[in-house]
């Protein structure tokens, strides 16, 4: 017996999508980070007259290979929600078929068990 509880398969269709282009932007935000934010050496100034170059460089790729892994713990853990939310809804989806056709289809007839 139901006890009355229902889920908008809709609104987990709508988590779904949205996670995908979540998905697409963290794809597109790892592929700045990793190969639009790359700074030459010159940039941080010649080295015999700035001392300080060789650190900003360093420090410049440090922080690159940081946000790189943020971005892409970011990533996995969105595809693992967007993946389990799939399921989740795949089930719901196959409970609420198998409900229709133990109650008759979801047609109105009464050939189902419970219609006889």
């Amino acid at each position: 017996m139901s006890n009355g509880m229902r889920v908008d398969l809709s609104a987990l269709d709508e988590v779904i999508r949205k996670l995908w282009t979540l998905l697409d932007d963290m794809d597109k935000a790892g592929q700045t980070s990793k190969y639009n934010t790359e700074i030459p050496m010159d940039a941080f100034g010649n080295s015999c007259l700035f001392l300080e170059a060789g650190d900003l460089q360093a420090a410049h790729k440090t922080a690159k290979a940081d946000l790189e892994k943020v971005i892409e713990g970011l990533h996995g853990l969105i595809e693992k929600f967007s993946t389990s939310t799939s399921k989740v809804k795949d089930k719901y989806t196959e409970q609420e078929y198998a409900n229709k056709t133990q109650m008759g289809g979801g047609t109105g007839d009464s050939n189902g068990s419970f219609g006889k």
